[in-house]
């Protein structure tokens, strides 16, 4: 079927699993972004096993270069934060560190930078993590020049920015095609119905220029194909009307994601909400403030499904071609963000345990935990020989 048609529903499946299986075979990189799965499968190695046991806190879960970048609150401010929390889990931070690492390792090998930089780069997402345990707060001006554009592009976005990158046009309607395809007709009825209900009304008027009562009205919606691991579960684009006035201001687009089961494992006996979409919400309120307040828990016909407004100002970090400064600049920034992310969870007596548990083991020649090496080692070793074998399937089938 052809990717410039919309897609029927009844066809959806088939499509989105050709489609996860093309953005994959794209770039090692790619395959690492979308493939969750084999990394938390990788955790019952020997290698996987022998990783410290830090405290319990809310963790991404998924903690790779795209789910990290420019977050927007309801206010206004803008900041570089975890921006998908899908994964997230009351679990080992060690874990986010080591995803984090192997993603900025595939990053780099696109760069056709030497192996030494991930040495650097390792050592230098240690230190960023470190400090934001010792309480230094990441500072967007010291961040590598990359970032510090992708946040000052974020703050200058407007709707209309939002809209020509989303829906292709700034009308008030959806374009069906590549990306939305339509919806079943129970499928348009449901979401016409969410949209009655006061806390979802609240959600979308809570932002700032918006008033309490102003009115939310459904203008289109369809079914969105969109991301890469998420790809096969529900999502849909819906365009908002808020208040009477016809300006672009007043439109926004919601997004209506399915929240399913978390790969990453959680702390045993951690407390953590049953819903999925709450968990989804409560880990994003505990690592991303700014992304949590934004969001809410719903049920699609029994689904558990998380509500979100985008906002021109999110963004994801686009880093496929680095220079070696950028990368070692890129990592230890990035890993402040989400050690500071931990951080706020942790008591001051907690946070001192830990820092110390990271700082033994340290290797004679190389500033950081030797049990991060090599599991980063041993990660880019195995998803690149299961990046070449999703190839050599992925050909194997587009011949047929």
């Amino acid at each position: 079927m052809k990717m410039n048609v919309a897609c029927k529903p009844i066809a959806r499946k088939s499509v989105l699993d050709k489609q996860r299986t093309l953005k994959m075979a794209r770039s090692a990189h790619a395959y690492v972004r979308g493939n969750t799965l084999k990394f938390y499968e990788w955790l019952e190695s020997s290698t996987g096993k022998s990783v410290p046991q830090g405290p319990a806190v809310w963790i991404c879960g998924d903690c790779h270069l795209g789910n990290l970048g420019p977050v927007a609150d309801a206010k206004g401010r803008v900041k570089i934060a975890i921006r998908d929390l899908d994964q997230a889990v009351i679990g080992n931070p060690a874990h986010d560190l080591i995803r984090l690492g192997l993603s900025l390792a595939t990053a780099i090998r696109g760069s056709d930078l030497p192996g030494v930089t991930t040495a650097l780069m390792l050592e230098q997402m240690v230190l960023g993590y470190e400090a934001a345990l010792n309480g230094k707060r990441h500072n967007a001006d010291r961040a590598p020049k990359s970032v510090r554009r992708a946040l000052k592009r974020a703050m200058k976005r407007k709707w209309h920015h939002l809209a020509e990158e989303r829906i292709e046009d700034v009308t008030p309607v959806i374009p069906l095609g590549k990306c939305f395809w339509p919806l079943a007709a129970a499928e348009r009825k449901e979401i016409q119905g969410i949209f009655k209900h006061s806390e979802v009304r609240r959600l979308i008027t809570c932002l700032k220029d918006r008033d309490e009562h102003d009115k939310v009205k459904v203008l289109d919606a369809a079914y969105w194909m969109k991301g890469c691991s998420s790809l096969g579960r529900l999502r849909f684009a819906v365009l908002i009307r808020v208040g009477k006035k016809r300006k672009d201001k007043q439109l926004c687009l919601i997004d209506i994601k399915e929240a399913v089961r978390p790969a990453a494992p959680h702390a045993r006996n951690a407390k953590m909400p049953r819903d999925n979409g709450e968990r989804v919400v409560q880990g994003a309120r505990s690592l991303s403030p700014f992304l949590g307040q934004r969001m809410l828990p719903w049920r699609f016909r029994r689904i558990p499904v998380v509500l979100r407004e985008l906002l021109p100002q999110d963004l994801k970090l686009e880093m496929d071609q680095l220079t070696r400064e950028e990368a070692v600049g890129a990592a230890r920034f990035l890993a402040s963000v989400v050690g500071q992310a931990h951080a706020s969870q942790m008591p001051a007596k907690i946070r001192r345990k830990w820092l110390s548990d990271l700082k033994r083991n340290r290797a004679q020649k190389l500033d950081a935990p030797s049990w991060l090496w090599t599991s980063v080692v041993e990660l880019v070793a195995s998803h690149e020989a299961a990046y070449l074998e999703h190839c050599r399937q992925h050909s194997l089938e587009t011949k047929t």
